[in-house]
């Protein structure tokens, strides 16, 4: 959800919500990698019945990661894909239940959200492609080295939307990814899997509360079901709290902000792009054998555990003397509907109120002054009463003023104190570094000084240098003309030092002074601020998208067509006399087909993923709907230091315009761009050993065209409509792989079927309560708990599993003894061992090839999980490489490659124990005798 720093602020008011994941690590035996046995209890030591994963979150990261090489093409992205979500399901492990929801078409609220990212995200490509090689060309024109530039299609991140070739292939992908687990994985036995893809429209994550509100409201329901959630979106949070489950946890990737990348020029590290000056790269090592290297190590993951959340804001929420009866459960609501506030996906945030600033604990303070005048909660089961909402929004517009005046003096103190250390930097470093042979070594460093060669001239070239700078410096801040007088130049370069290094975008609007209204609505909406009328639509559009928002968060999506058609928000003081507006939503609607929200979200650069008449409607001069499509945009710093903050100014699509221009090209569709363009539903899958095998089974057999009910005591009380599935998966039936490089399943014995929830009227309500024989966790938080920092004023750091009382994993005598034979440590290069590297994941350069056609060591203690992952670099023996010595292809289930040149891991031999490959004077160690194709041997430990 747009809310940004919103998990951060939530982390660090309540720590105590977040769990280190206890992950078990795959081993090998004889160089073959043994799966893990997921059917084995839960290491975290809690058992959750239901898994259910937001795919969205986990194939970005898949197809164009951040932290490691791309895939090298399609096949290679469905892979990863797979391995992401085997180490997923292995941390969980699910009992009953694993939902896959990838994001369908969207209500048209979100549409204009997504259509912004996307002209944003194709703007900024062609920008930083045109910069790279503007650069490039200076720096080889200066007579700069560069390595050749790589000749490779670019992967668009655009193809992740409904209705593209992509998707399509994504969705066949998993549903082979299924059925070989559903036939080979011990874990996944008795597993219900329920499959949403592309062609199912709604977001993922919402699709996923749908499925939970829908099961709650039957009968057969387990109230104490434990839920997990696997996305990265701070909504999730709310989302999880708006379902009212006592056992509700989130699963995401920790956080690790600030990771080093390598320039995209010269690949080599420590610049960006605009500070590539396309120097040599240095020799790093004896032999250059740690080149490129980079300190990376396997992403963690932490769980968010709700109830614990709930327990803090119980304690934080309850209000005494009311003159109603507490109710925690609609407090909660109340609370999950402020956070609206301060941004979301659908409504801009409210310039008074940047979560930044505590504006979440400013509406609760006023949320609990006012609620004594109010006579009742804001919400309740997703309907807002608009005059209690007034009288919040009024006492934070009386504030306004107030919070903008401290935000300006807060933004003109950091820039004093950023100017200040600037300074200080600069006075305090040193007037002369040497530079080659003689430059500084960091501590640690792992290859050895250079050999020094020639030191008188190297003396003397330090000598002239530094007589050099102190003759430009005798006077550093002024010069002067022949006649003695001072020189302008002085002048202007001593106003050059003193200024900021960056400069400032002009905020026109001043919100600080006087009149700061007048101006916000003069150059955001280009309207006088005493146009009332037009102030009053403003406002009566933004409490539509608060009633929307809540109602989608709590009901599902009231209207398919709405959207809020402004750019900017209006004030919180402006929000008078809203009780009378109407908050009702057309009935009825129904969602844009897939091609048709391409055409709504996607940039003319992406429009290769439309069919070719489509596509021209984009380009086309003669277009009725080009003025959709502009070529170039402006982005609204809104007050913002950086453009990603910022807001594009694109124009709002026209559904009429855009239906009446598609007409015109719909007989030209392919059959399969119909296919691609219908809208689909979800899809159930079951292996031969669940209880609701037979019964699908016998549907297909008897040829059953008509729907039929689940029956609960057979699916673990999941209740829905079942009907049979033209592509189904069939017992006995070979299932294709859509990959190349993975075997087809010629002894498939898993069964899938069409699903559909639970149906009821239109005007039903889902009731937010905690369902009758729920019980309530354990309380998890003690008095200390309550505290910002507890442990003696250090930094709190999170704790590892579900049990607390966990005693951490320690060494013994003997465990050391074997470490000090299996690490070499007379290698002659300093700080290696506390700088270790495991080896890199997939696909990751940074894995060093083996030599000489050996062995790896066997790993030790590969089983152990640091205690304080967040507290600097993992020891190497509590750490396990993933792509390790003499291992099977990539997937933990057997496959062979058909291929031998299709992403197969490389087969490395010869790794010395830090894996990194061993110098020749490092294979005669303690005695040990290495022969060129032998293998390598560790001395078992000595007893006593």
């Amino acid at each position: 959800m747009g809310v940004p720093a919103f998990f951060r602020w939530l982390s660090r008011k309540y720590p105590s919500i977040i769990v280190n994941c206890v992950e078990e690590k795959a081993k090998e035996c004889n160089g073959v990698k043994v799966p893990i046995d997921t059917s084995k209890p839960n290491p975290n030591e809690v058992e959750f019945d239901n898994l259910y994963l937001d795919m969205n979150g986990i194939i970005h990261p898949c197809t164009h990661p951040e932290d490691k090489p791309a895939p090298k093409n399609e096949d290679e992205m469905m892979v990863a894909i797979f391995e992401y979500i085997d180490r997923i399901f292995n941390i969980v492990r699910p009992r009953r239940l694993l939902y896959m929801a990838i994001d369908g078409v969207a209500p048209r609220a979100k549409m204009n959200q997504q259509r912004s990212r996307r002209f944003r995200a194709s703007k900024e490509g062609m920008e930083a492609a045109e910069e790279k090689q503007k650069i490039r060309q200076e720096i080889l024109a200066k007579g700069g080295f560069l390595p050749p530039e790589e000749v490779k299609e670019r992967f668009d991140s655009n193809c992740i939307t409904p209705g593209t070739e992509f998707m399509d292939n994504l969705a066949k992908c998993l549903r082979y990814y299924i059925a070989d687990r559903l036939n080979s994985d011990p874990g996944w036995k008795n597993l219900t899997v329920i499959l949403s893809d592309a062609s199912a429209p709604g977001e993922g994550e919402h699709k996923i509360m749908d499925y939970i509100r829908r099961q709650r409201a039957q009968p057969n329901h387990d109230p104490n079901t434990h839920h997990c959630l696997c996305g990265a979106d701070a909504d999730l949070i709310m989302l999880g709290l708006a379902t009212h489950e006592p056992n509700f946890t989130i699963i995401r990737e920790e956080f690790k902000p600030n990771k080093p990348k390598p320039c995209a020029l010269c690949n080599q590290m420590g610049h960006e792009v605009k500070d590539c000056q396309g120097l040599p790269r240095e020799k790093q090592g004896k032999h250059d054998q740690f080149a490129d290297t980079l300190p990376i190590s396997e992403q963690e993951f932490i769980f968010i555990r709700l109830c614990v959340l709930r327990e803090y804001l119980e304690r934080e929420l309850t209000m005494a003397s009311l003159p109603f009866t507490f109710d925690f459960e609609r407090s909660v609501d109340d609370w999950v509907f402020m956070c609206f506030f301060v941004g979301n996906d659908f409504l801009p945030h409210l310039p008074s109120l940047e979560i930044r600033e505590g504006a979440i604990d400013r509406l609760v303070n006023i949320y609990k002054n006012v609620v004594h005048k109010t006579g009742g909660y804001l919400t309740e089961s997703g309907f807002v009463n608009l005059q209690r909402v007034q009288m919040i929004m009024l006492a934070v517009g009386e504030v306004e003023d107030s919070i903008f005046k401290k935000r300006k003096d807060d933004d003109d103190n950091f820039k004093r104190r950023q100017k200040e250390k600037r300074k200080r930097l600069k006075r305090d470093q040193p007037s002369f570094i040497p530079g080659g042979q003689f430059s500084p070594q960091a501590l640690g460093n792992r290859s050895s000084p250079q050999a020094i060669s020639n030191p008188r001239q190297a003396a003397f070239e330090m000598r002239m240098h530094d007589r050099q700078n102190s003759t430009t410096s005798a006077s550093p801040n002024t010069s002067l003309t022949p006649d003695g007088s001072p020189s302008l130049g002085g002048g202007i370069k001593r106003k050059s030092e003193d200024s900021d290094s960056e400069p400032e975008p002009e905020d026109n609007i001043r919100l600080w002074e006087t009149g700061w209204k007048q101006r916000y609505y003069k150059n955001k909406f280009d309207v006088d601020a005493s146009d009332e009328k037009f102030r009053r639509k403003v406002v009566q559009s933004y409490v539509e998208g608060l009633c929307w928002v809540l109602r989608y968060y709590y009901q599902g999506c009231a209207s398919w067509n709405w959207y809020y058609p402004f750019h900017y928000a209006p004030f919180a003081s402006d929000f008078e006399g809203i009780a009378d507006m109407p908050s009702d939503f057309e009935k009825g609607s129904k969602p844009f087909k897939p091609l048709e929200q391409l055409m709504g979200v996607f940039p003319a650069a992406s429009g290769n993923f439309l069919p070719p008449t489509w596509r021209k409607l984009m380009t086309d001069p003669e277009s009725s709907i080009i003025d959709f499509y502009p070529e170039d945009f402006a982005i609204d710093l809104n007050g913002k230091k950086y453009a990603w903050q910022g807001v594009a100014l694109l124009p709002f699509v026209d559904e009429r315009r855009l239906r009446a221009a598609l007409e015109e090209v719909y007989p030209d569709l392919t059959p399969e761009e119909s296919r691609r363009n219908s809208l689909g539903g979800d899809v159930l899958f079951v292996g031969k050993h669940h209880p609701l095998c037979d019964f699908i089974v016998e549907q297909y057999k008897t040829k059953n065209a008509e729907v039929v009910d689940i029956p609960p005591e057979l699916c673990h009380g999941i209740q829905g409509k079942l009907t049979l599935n033209d592509n189904a998966v069939l017992p006995d039936q070979v299932v294709q792989s859509p990959v190349p490089m993975l075997r087809d399943l010629t002894q498939n014995s898993a069964v899938s079927i069409s699903f559909k929830d639970p149906q009821f009227a239109e005007d039903f309500v889902f009731k937010a309560t905690v369902l009758p024989g729920a019980k309530k966790p354990a309380p998890v938080l003690k008095p200390g708990d309550w505290e910002k920092t507890n442990n003696d004023g250090r930094p709190w750091r999170p704790q590892l599993g579900f049990n607390r009382d966990r005693k951490p994993v320690h060494l013994d005598q003997s465990a050391f003894r074997t470490l000090g034979h299996t690490m070499l440590r007379d290698r002659g290069m300093p700080g290696m061992y506390p700088n270790a590297v495991p080896l890199g994941a997939y696909g990751s350069p940074y894995a060093r090839p083996l030599m000489g056609g050996q062995q790896q060591i066997p790993k030790l203690l590969s089983n152990l999980r640091p205690q304080e992952s967040w507290r600097g670099p993992t020891p190497l023996f509590q750490q396990t490489p993933q792509r390790t010595a003499g291992a099977a292809p990539l997937l933990a289930w057997n496959r062979m490659l058909q291929s031998p040149n299709q992403f197969q891991p490389a087969q490395y031999q010869g790794l010395g124990p830090m894996g990194y490959p061993q110098r020749p004077e490092d294979r005669m160690d303690r005695g040990r005798q290495v022969g060129k194709q032998g293998p390598t041997w560790c001395t078992p430990p000595r007893k006593g």
